[in-house]
């Protein structure tokens, strides 16, 4: 799966289409992303396999509460990024590649997943998209091993990268940025098109979804925002977890942080067609998945302190009723 997703236009240039940029490349140019380059005419990953962090998380860091609740997940993050968004937490590995890093095939990378001891791999941190076809090659032998495969991701690549990684993921977090499609263009350098295409893909491959909104001020922090993206999930499918997560300044962009009661607002506006919405507190509050049947908490989470005790498989414990929760 080497140097996929580009074609030739004569005179050396190639056009990427990994995804919504189309990239035209002449000889010695890169993409928007920083990391596909045409050399010689040629699509080159001068970046294939450069890893700028790796770590073990809670596995609701990425964000995911309805898949393998309490685990922990073995992360890795690659450099560069197809969007520009002015408050990236991730800065200074999505938008350079000036990072340190260090060289893995995708068998050392799968080989460090299985030591970890940890149940599944995420490639997550930057956006790992745009090296769709080391991650694809690393979720396979992951798959091999027994591991479960995370992405946590923007969701901007088009259907033939989309569909080579989601058909080996078991589980995704979409950052659903904003319900505005010029603001998605303007802004981020995203196409709301684009992701919304990625995430009905991954639903009908049968992947377990989440989807994360940053609350921005300018960007998504209206009843309207909230209210498309939470309406378009639900019509996808009523069992998308969405997340709402508060910003604070960063990296390029200085509006004052959003406060947790404009959270708490918008979620009631979320739950109004999405049952499940949960509000990010920092751990100030615990974040609970109850049993639609009969109440009973099946997920209880104090910050990353996961109790997951009323389930049973993906089952409530309590009365025996289905649960969103994918717990194997």
């Amino acid at each position: 799966m080497e140097r996929r997703y580009a074609r030739a236009l004569g005179d050396g240039r190639l056009r990427c289409g990994l995804c919504h940029h189309g990239c035209v490349l002449a000889p010695g140019a890169v993409g928007v992303c920083r990391v596909r380059a045409n050399r010689g005419g040629t699509l080159e990953l001068p970046y294939r396999g450069a890893v700028s962090s790796v770590g073990i998380d809670p596995i609701e860091k990425k964000p995911l509460y309805h898949f393998l609740p309490g685990t922990s997940v073995f992360s890795v993050g690659y450099l560069g990024c197809n969007l520009k968004c002015p408050f990236c937490q991730n800065f200074s590995i999505s938008q350079s590649t000036d990072a340190r890093v260090e060289l893995m095939s995708p068998e050392s990378l799968v080989d460090a997943a299985v030591l970890s001891g940890c149940p599944s791999l995420a490639h997550t941190y930057s956006e790992p998209l745009v090296h769709a076809e080391f991650v694809a090659q690393a979720m396979a032998l992951a798959r091999e091993k027994g591991l479960k495969n995370v992405l946590v991701t923007n969701g901007c690549a088009r259907e033939e990268a989309a569909r080579d990684v989601l058909e080996r993921c078991d589980a995704v977090n979409v950052d659903l940025k904003t319900w505005d499609a010029e603001r998605y263009r303007g802004m981020l350098g995203g196409d709301l098109d684009t992701v919304k295409a990625f995430l009905a893909l991954a639903v009908g491959m049968g992947v377990h979804v989440e989807a994360t909104t940053l609350v921005v001020p300018g960007l998504s922090d209206d009843e309207a925002q909230v209210e498309g993206i939470a309406a378009f999930l639900a019509s996808l499918s009523p069992a998308i977890a969405l997340h709402l997560s508060a910003y604070r300044p960063m990296y390029r962009y200085h509006e004052p942080a959003t406060g947790l009661g404009l959270i708490g607002r918008l979620a009631a506006v979320a739950r109004r067609d999405l049952p499940w919405v949960y509000e990010w507190t920092g751990g100030l509050a615990p974040s609970v998945t109850a049993c639609r049947s009969c109440g009973a908490p099946l997920v209880v989470r104090h910050g990353y302190r996961v109790d997951a005790g009323g389930l049973s498989g993906s089952v409530c414990r309590a009365c025996g009723a289905p649960s969103p929760v994918r717990n194997g």
